[in-house]
């Protein structure tokens, strides 16, 4: 894909401005930065709707920006039924995981696995979100970079470093109060640049936002089917399951949201910034996924031609340097951008967190608070220098596919992690022994279903599996293993767990537990 128009220097402007801003926020919190305290959790002082934001801002990434789109463009819109679940689950338990995560921890989520099961549960959670979230900053680096090249004629390995070295320069400097600021200055981006290209987009055919509709409307680029009870093939029930997962995965064991709970004044505070986050996040997707669909009616109507062979995440960025005005192309590119820096930033801060309080501190906890600061940003340089060497290696191998990696990345790496965190909290009869074969199963579960369905390699064009144990094959869709994974995972150490005697764990725990200890404690 080529740009077919050039981008203008007041474009370039604007889009280097955005990159010294960020720094410059950097920059502003470096100062403040004197203890661990400060440095991942802002002291807890920071208000509940620039927690909101931020949570927006890290949940929408430059995937949101440029994979949505182009799922709209080249289909439905059944990929943002993921999303569409995250407030349905919340609404029920986002009261509870709030409180019991701000009492119960210092700092890392994993903290909790430890005390409920034990050192090996913290370690399998912990290496299971480093894992996650090495694979996710390497694809939203790449994806940037390769969107970027294509958009304003730079080279992708430039741009991977200069973003990569701009993204740990700020993170470093300005600790949790530096992302959390920057990402409300992002979000706000985000979304103004997805409602000035989609009011361009409606009123830029004959007909309007009206024919915009009839013309997708009439090609089936409208709803969330198939609504086939069906596994095997990507279905409604398939993303609502894979939803369901994601939702309590997502807010009950990923440290880039846990983490943001603890930057809150008090449980309510944090309670509410959640619910921001999370009713702000559905409509930004859904801006992002109708962005293709209008797209999808604009290029039928107008009867522009688009390069032959062209893929569908190509689209967006195609229309943006070819049909928008100069200035609202730099602004647009600045958001997509920003949605890359805000996840980015995020992502490194709670790394470093995690290495920090997960290990380093395991070995040496008599340091200074200033010994554990200068780690911590040694941490991010290296968590950093790290995703760009996974972007690059994208790069070299030529990289595939965008959306469907990244949930494809999250049903492996997630291992059940979920699974594990309803166990701890379903009730006090699950333990350490019976957890262990749990975590046993759900290992070889996705051990086996990966090699038998995963395609690795291309002979004369053709894909092959590892291992072919024909009728025994893992044919359903693969987004089913990382829901099966923690269904594995749950129902074995729980039946595991009557097999050996429990220990008495601390009542806040559970969940009856916990609310025994709010009504007492008055929490």
């Amino acid at each position: 894909m080529q740009p077919t128009t050039s981008i203008h220097l007041i474009d370039y402007i604007i889009i280097v401005l955005t990159l010294v801003v960020s720094l410059g926020v950097g920059i502003r919190f470096a100062r403040q930065q004197k203890s661990t305290g400060k440095y991942f959790t802002g002291g807890g002082t920071l208000p509940s709707w620039a927690i909101g934001m931020s949570i927006l801002a890290t949940l929408i990434s430059s995937i949101t920006f440029l994979a949505y789109p182009g799922e709209g463009y080249g289909s439905n819109w059944i990929r943002l039924v993921q999303g569409l679940m995250v407030p349905i689950v919340l609404v029920f338990a986002i009261g509870f995981i709030v409180p019991l995560f701000r009492h119960v921890i210092r700092l890392s989520a994993y903290e909790y696995f430890e005390r409920r099961f034990g050192f090996f549960a913290r370690l399998y959670s912990s290496l299971g979100f480093i894992l996650t979230h090495f694979a996710k900053m390497g694809t939203v680096f790449y994806i940037i970079s390769l969107a970027l090249g294509k958009m304003i004629g730079m080279d992708t390995v430039t741009i991977i470093w200069i973003i990569g070295i701009a993204v740990i320069i700020l993170t470093m400097l300005g600790g949790i109060e530096a992302v959390i600021w920057l990402d409300v200055i992002q979000g706000f981006m985000l979304i103004f640049g997805g409602i000035v290209t989609l009011i361009i987009l409606l009123f830029s055919t004959d007909g309007g936002p009206s024919e915009i509709w009839s013309v997708a409307m009439e090609n089936g680029r409208i709803g969330f089917g198939p609504f086939d009870w069906d596994f095997v093939n990507l279905t409604f029930w398939v993303m609502a399951l894979n939803g369901i997962f994601y939702a309590i995965q997502k807010y009950g064991t990923d440290q880039t949201i846990v983490q943001r709970y603890l930057t809150a004044k008090s449980d309510k505070e944090a309670i509410k910034a959640s619910l921001i986050g999370v009713l702000l996040s559905v409509p930004v997707w859904a801006l992002f996924m109708f962005i293709g669909t209008a797209l999808f009616s604009y290029y039928q109507i107008s009867q522009d031609v688009l390069p032959e062979g062209i893929k569908n995440d190509a689209v967006f960025p195609i229309f943006i340097v070819s049909k928008l005005p100069v200035g609202v192309v730099g602004l647009i590119i600045s958001a997509l951008i920003a949605a890359a820096v805000s996840s980015l930033d995020s992502d490194l801060n709670c790394l470093s967190a995690i290495v920090l309080e997960d290990y380093y501190l395991r070995f040496r906890p008599k340091s200074s608070e200033k010994e554990q600061v200068l780690v911590s940003k040694i941490f991010i340089v290296l968590a950093g220098l790290g995703a760009i060497g996974v972007a690059l290696f994208y790069v070299h191998a030529g990289g595939k596919g965008v959306l469907g990696i990244i949930f494809t990345l999250y049903a492996i790496f997630s291992g059940g992690i979920a699974g594990m965190f309803l166990l701890g909290i379903f009730s006090k009869i699950p333990n350490k022994q019976g957890l262990y074969f749990g975590i046993g199963a759900s290992v070889l579960f996705t051990a086996y279903a990966l090699l038998t369905s995963t395609p690795i390699g291309a002979a004369s064009g053709k894909e092959s599996l590892l291992i072919d144990l024909g009728a025994f094959n893992f044919t359903q869709h693969k987004y089913m293993i990382g829901v099966y994974s923690h269904v594995v995972l749950f129902v074995v150490a729980f039946i595991a767990s009557f097999f050996f005697k429990s220990k008495e764990i601390d009542d806040r725990l559970t969940y009856k537990g916990w609310l025994k200890y709010k009504r007492t404690n008055a929490v």
